[in-house]
């Protein structure tokens, strides 16, 4: 039983310890690294037909979804569901291999 609760006060030790790690995530950290207020987004608009803000620098990706001010989804047919629209990779000079 002592092993169990030595375990179980390690795990939680280690997990707390985790999130110490502060990492400013504003900011693009990849070869042409730069704040993610000058990269483009664009839409893209999941299968329930929620819309998410997404950006492609050629190399990484961003998506997050799109919130009202009230913190609900903004759902509003900006394309048909699965589409991605917009200007999202624009605003770096790296080419998407894709």
């Amino acid at each position: 039983m002592k092993l169990i609760k030595g375990v179980l006060l390690l795990s939680l030790a280690a997990g707390v310890a985790a999130c110490d790690n502060k990492v400013d995530k504003t900011v693009d950290r990849g070869w042409d690294s730069k704040h993610l207020s000058q990269l483009k987004a664009g839409i893209w608009v999941d299968p329930n037909g929620c819309d998410h803000w997404i950006i492609d620098d050629g190399f990484e990706g961003y998506l997050s979804q799109r919130l009202d001010p009230y913190g609900k989804p903004v759902c509003s047919g900006a394309a048909p569901p699965g589409v991605a629209t917009g200007p999202f990779k624009k605003g770096s000079p790296v080419k998407d291999q894709i």
